[in-house]
Formats: C-alpha cells, structure tokens, sequence
C-alpha cells in the first residue's frame, strides 16, 4: 500500500526543486490552529485552504453576485463566480510560468472576492455609508472576505485558513492601477490584524501583499475583468468596438480575447525570475487608458444606475428592520433564522449588532437581497375566507 506521508514529503520535495526562490513553499503555511489532521495528511496546505474556500457557503454565493451589471436578466453576462474562475485560470497560468505555487494561487483568487455584497460596488458604496453612520467603520469587500472566511463561516469558527491566504484577500485590489508589485515578506497574524485596523481608519491605504503569489493575483484580477467588462458592456449596447482608443486597440487588441492575452504574456515576460511582477511602460500605458476607458463609459455610466435610489432606500430599510430584529432578539426574524441560528454564542458575544447586520446583508446574493425585501416590506394578498 502507497504511503500517503511519503507522497506528501516527495511533493515537498519537487516543490523545493521546481518553484521559484521567489516563490512561496507549501510547508511555508502558517495557520492560527494547528491542525494534526493536515500535517499527517497527504495534500499540501494551500491545496486544503484551496477546498475549504470552494465547499464553503461564502463561495456557493458566488452564483448570484453582481460583478458589475445589476437588474439585467441576460445569460451572457457576466456574474462574480464567472470572474472568480476567469482570475484563478489567468492567475495559475502566470503562475505556472514564473514558477510560483499555484495551490496558493488558486486559493488566493477563489477567495479574493468573498466579502462583495449584493449588487456590485454600487452595493459596496452603499452599504459602508450605513455602517459609518452606525459607527463601526466603513465597509470594504476585502476586509469583509477575510471576516467571513475566518470569522463567520463554519458557525462563527471560521476556516482556520493559512496567513499567505488571508493576507492576499486582505491585499487584493483590482480597482487601483499598478504597473510593478513586489511582496512585503515575513509577516504574521499581528500584521494582518495591524493592516485590518489601518485600512478601516484609512480604506485608501495602499496594503502591499506578503507573497508573490498574491501580487501576480492583484494584477491578474485586472486583466480577468477589464476586456470582459468591455465585452458584457458591448452586448448590452452601453459601447461600441470602435469606441475603443486607438493606443489599446494598437498594444491590446480590441477583444477580450487579445487583450488577455497581451497582458498576460507581457507580464510574464516582464516578470520572469524577478521578485516583483509588472508590465512594460507601453503595456501599463495601454492598460491605464482602457481602465480610464471603461470607468468613463461602462462603469460611471448613468444608464447602469437607475435603480441604485431604490436600491439605497431598501438597503436602509433592511438595516434598520435587522438591526432591530437583532436588539430585541426576535427568533422569527430571517436574520435569525437564516443566518444566527446555529452560529457560535461567541459570534455574537464579540459582534456589535450592527456588525451582525453588515454581516448579513454582505452575505446576501442579489435575489436574496430582493426576496427579503418583498418579504418584509411589500403587502400580501389575504386568503379568500378567513374561516
């Protein structure tokens, strides 16, 4: 019979010959709980992060998020489990060239997007002006993913994931341009508390990660949106092809397909055994124009946001109705029974209760967020007879 042990200490070992120096070892890992079930087990760490990020209920919710079109009922376009696989494939493919650990890669790009609530950043933007108003801090999705994972899930325990993962959600951020990224090496669960705290008294503090696994991640996360952003935009008739600027369509490509592709062998060729990844100035060049690009006439666009006053006013509504449901306890409510029931007393013991109800509505998919509201607000038809 086949040692599983022995399997595992050889996988160590072709890890230590193949990867990069630059790259970060699986036996690297490092977790708050020690588990003896994984160091006598036969997968790698970040393998087992990895899982337990995809059979998690966060990552279920994936299905019916936002990524950026909301309320539009059309198959082709793209929602935020589609974007979460398009980064882990870019991610990976990088990775396996520059020869970095791709188990880390994965983990990192199925988990980066975890804490995004309903309806895209617009439902991000609006749901931090109510926890700011509530006094527990703004709201931000990257902080939010590494709370669920290690706080919420598993009845409040959490998943007990290692810190290089935690720290490349917390690190992640597809919305700021960067052209060069290198990691911050050698912290620990003090530094990722440290940067939780900074970034919610200055969300536009700029974390660096601690891995390179994480940094390819944050620019890999730019190149799986930003041609199929442009593509989703093109079919709901919000943009034309030819609208493109001349400098993309010249150094990218006009398709999704090209511009992926232009990025990614860029990168790769501008990153290979260095201990940074970036572009070259003509490729970061085009790639800051065709962000500014889709900014201008995707995402600021007022056509997308005609519903958001509605939107914000449910929101508010749904703040309201749960933060009261959780002061007075009320059991029947579905903020009980959906989510606190079965949750660790000690979630609630160190949770504010309006920190309960951002936790809540963060969980929430788009049709769920709608289905509560019609739920709780909209009038039912009475019954025929009444005896």
């Amino acid at each position: 019979m086949v040692n599983l042990g022995e399997l595992r200490r050889r996988l160590n070992r072709e890890e230590e010959a193949w990867l990069s120096p630059h790259a970060t070892r699986s036996s690297q890992a490092r977790r708050r709980r020690f588990e003896e079930r994984i160091s006598r087990g036969h997968r790698l760490d970040f393998a087992v992060d990895a899982d337990r990020i995809l059979h998690s209920r966060a990552y279920t919710r994936y299905i019916d998020k936002t990524q950026v079109f909301y309320l539009v009922e059309n198959e082709h376009i793209s929602h935020r489990v589609l974007h979460v696989q398009l980064l882990s494939k870019i991610a990976r493919t990088i990775g396996r060239y520059l020869r970095l650990n791709e188990d880390l890669l994965e983990a990192i790009a199925l988990g980066h997007d975890i804490g995004h609530p309903p309806f895209g950043h617009d439902g991000e933007r609006i749901l931090s002006e109510l926890c700011e108003a509530h006094g527990i801090g703004p709201f931000l999705h990257s902080l939010q993913g590494v709370r669920f994972l290690d706080r919420v899930e598993k009845g409040g325990r959490g998943l007990n994931l290692s810190l290089q993962v935690l720290d490349g959600i917390l690190c992640h951020d597809g919305e700021s341009h960067l052209e060069r990224l290198a990691p911050v090496r050698d912290k620990s669960f003090d530094d990722l508390e440290a940067e939780i705290r900074l970034k919610l008294a200055r969300p536009e503090a700029d974390l660096r990660p601690m891995t390179l696994e994480a940094c390819v991640v944050r620019l890999a996360d730019t190149i799986s949106y930003i041609g199929r952003d442009l593509e989703d935009a093109i079919i709901l008739h919000l943009v034309r092809r030819e609208d493109l600027p001349p400098l993309v369509v010249e150094r990218l490509g006009a398709t999704n397909g090209t511009i992926v592709y232009s990025l990614v062998t860029d990168l790769i060729a501008h990153s290979f055994e260095k201990n940074y990844v970036g572009y070259s100035p003509e490729v970061g060049e085009a790639l800051k124009t065709l962000k500014d690009f889709n900014y201008e006439r995707i995402y600021n666009n007022p056509l997308i946001k005609r519903e958001i006053g509605k939107i914000q006013d449910l929101c508010a509504d749904l703040f309201a109705r749960f933060l009261k449901d959780v002061r007075e306890r009320r059991r029947d409510s579905p903020i009980w029974r959906d989510f606190l029931d079965g949750m660790a007393p000690e979630y609630l013991k160190e949770s504010e209760p309006a920190e309960v109800v951002r936790d809540f509505i963060a969980s929430m998919t788009d049709a769920n967020f709608l289905r509560q509201c019609q739920e709780l607000f909209f009038p039912k038809p009475l019954p025929l007879r009444f005896a």
